[in-house]
């Protein structure tokens, strides 16, 4: 057990470090050189690192375990062609995400040519009470399983705007089942606002949510206006249907 987790330290050190020598690792995680020095050996010969000029990085191996996970999401290949059409119709960034081990994670993102770049990429984590997308999804879990993510990660307060409270959170997933959509006002980021909707499968349980991001000064303070709202549920109504009947 220690073995894997010393292994799994030293290639989430190598992410970090954006590569490093064998002594920049060994000094990142308080270790001999000689017990890092045998792992990165093994890594290396299973292709899981490369070493150039003395300095060892994560490899693209990583990308086909990604690209895998991602396959098996029968949302992907439903809902990457309408993300795509919902950024051109909306002129902002469209992105899929799902629920995995209480935290969301990016599936897949989309964004206009007018629209502004931002800190998402397919594979990034994010809490999920501080997201749009995290919120409609968080209001469609049961409430016990909702407590389970709250004591499994808090309630971090990202910005000034987070909601870290557990009984003002479910009162916003409240909101969200109200108003059939989530609004994210610059809880994440400073700057960036968000709207989603969650997407369910044929027995109505959720499995994903869509959500268009923008700059703050494109996106009304008050929540997303009619029209986004609307396209958000078109999308929403074609995405399910493609997976129903796919």
């Amino acid at each position: 057990m220690q073995t894997t987790e010393r292994s799994l330290d030293i290639i989430e050190t190598l992410r970090e470090l954006d590569g490093g020598r064998l002594t920049e690792v060994s000094s990142h995680l308080d270790l001999p050189d000689s017990t890092v020095h045998n792992h990165l050996r093994t890594l290396l010969q299973r292709g899981y690192i490369v070493k150039e000029n003395n300095i060892y990085r994560v490899s693209l191996r990583f990308l086909d375990f990604g690209e895998y996970a991602r396959s098996r999401r029968k949302i992907y290949d439903g809902a990457k062609a309408e993300v795509d059409e919902l950024a051109g119709k909306t002129g902002e960034a469209a992105n899929l995400l799902v629920e995995e081990n209480g935290k969301g994670v990016f599936l897949y993102t989309a964004a206009d040519q007018n629209a502004v770049p931002l800190d998402i990429h397919p594979g990034k984590h994010v809490f999920l009470h501080a997201t749009a997308l995290g919120k409609v999804i968080l209001a469609h879990l049961p409430e016990g399983r909702v407590n389970e993510i709250i004591a499994q990660h808090g309630l971090p307060a990202l910005t000034r705007s987070t909601i870290s409270d557990a009984d003002e959170l479910f009162a916003e997933l409240e909101r969200v089942r109200e108003n059939g959509y989530g609004f994210d006002d610059e809880e994440r980021l400073r700057g960036m606002r968000c709207a989603a909707v969650a997407i369910k499968n044929e027995h109505g349980q959720v499995i994903g949510a869509i959500s268009v991001s923008g700059p703050a000064s494109r996106m009304d303070p008050a929540g997303p206006s009619d029209d986004l709202v609307d396209e958000l549920l078109s999308t929403k109504n074609i995405i399910e249907l493609k997976l129903a009947y796919s």
